[in-house]
Formats: C-alpha cells, structure tokens, sequence
C-alpha cells in the first residue's frame, strides 16, 4: 500500500511512518521540514510541504491508496494565530483526496473532542479543554465534522494522555463513548492509525483509544 503520512517529522506522525514500513508500505513523509525524520528506509520517500497550501497538499496525496493525518502545531500559538489550524488543513486534504480517488484516512484527534467530551472528568473540562486548550479543541471538533461529511472511508483516532513509552500492542479501542485507560503511547497511537488504513474494522467511527 501507498501511504502518505502528512505531519511526518516527529511524534506519532514520525512513528506512523516507521510504523508502516516496518509493515511493507511505501510511505511518502510530508511535512514542513522532513529532514527532522531521522529515519532511513528504502520504500520513504521525503517530501516538504505545508499542511495548509492546497497545491502541496495535492501533490502528496496524488497516486496514494492512503492518508494518515497527524499534523500538529508545536507552539498554542499557532491556534491564536489560526484558530482553525486543524480544520483548514484537514479540508485541504480530503479535497485532494476526492479529486485524486483516495478514499482511506485516518485522523489523529484527542480524546474529549465532539461526543467524546463527556468522558472527561469535571477538572479536565472546565480547566483544559474549556481554558488552557479551548481553541484546539474547538477545532478538533471542526476537524472530525468534516471528516464524518466527507463520504470518504474515514477512522477518527481519539487517544487520552500521550506518553513517549514503547508500543504494548494492548490498548483498548472502543467505538461506542465508553471510558479507556487514561493514557497511550504515542507508539500504540501509530500502530492503531497504520491498523486503521489497512483493515475496515473501524471505518466510519470515532475510536476511543487508551492503553
């Protein structure tokens, strides 16, 4: 499978693409600066981009069989600057992906976006989610509306608390808006966004993942 893995430089987006090739694909990495994955594999290719630019957009996606989607901003700023940093480049892409003929995606998003508020606990709520991170999450929930209108074969990834630890392979992946163990490694996260583009298990959900 072909993949494109847009916000590839670091984090999980970093391990989605080690991820995937540990499992065969050829994967294209795209982000701003690509030269930050510090990684070297005969099926990767490195492409600069922005996120936010539709003829880059394009070009990473044409010829794919599949997009995972793990851009982020590193700075809060970047929302005060853009409150729509993840809607506006995640609108980019699935009109690539509609004009090229992808139709797999995967979404990185957080857990306490759209329904999945509710699982969070009171402190959580109205100090992180409604203060300290209120413009992301905003748009968080403006990103997965797009995605469920898309018509495209879409899986939303909503993982808790992210950790630097390794991957377990046991986290938990609930569709219904259950409670999950309260935090993941980003490790896992990447195996279950790889996992999602290659089965159909979860397409058309929004999972709730801890582990």
């Amino acid at each position: 499978m072909r993949i494109v893995v847009i916000g590839a430089s670091q984090g999980t987006g970093a391990l989605a693409v080690k991820t995937a090739l540990d499992r065969g694909h050829s994967v294209t990495a795209f982000a701003r600066s690509p030269q930050k994955l510090v990684l070297e594999h005969p099926k990767l290719t490195r492409m600069k981009g922005d996120f936010h630019q539709r003829a880059s957009v394009e070009e990473a996606v044409r010829g794919q069989d599949a997009v995972i989607l793990t851009a982020s901003a590193t700075q809060l700023k970047a929302f005060k600057e853009n409150p729509n940093y993840f809607s506006q480049g995640t609108g980019l892409v699935i009109d690539a992906m509609k004009a090229h003929g992808v139709r797999k995606l995967s979404v990185l998003s957080a857990m306490g976006a759209g329904d999945s508020r509710v699982l969070a606990n009171f402190v959580v709520r109205t100090l992180v989610m409604s203060l300290i991170l209120k413009l992301p999450f905003e748009d968080h929930d403006r990103q997965e509306q797009l995605v469920r209108d898309s018509g495209l074969d879409w899986v939303i990834a909503r993982p808790g608390r992210l950790t630097d630890g390794p991957a377990r392979g046991r986290y938990v992946t609930k569709t219904a808006v259950e409670k999950v163990p309260f935090s993941i490694s980003r490790a896992d996260v990447a195996d279950f966004l790889v996992k999602a583009v290659e089965v159909d298990t979860w397409v058309k959900h929004a999972v709730q993942l801890g582990g």
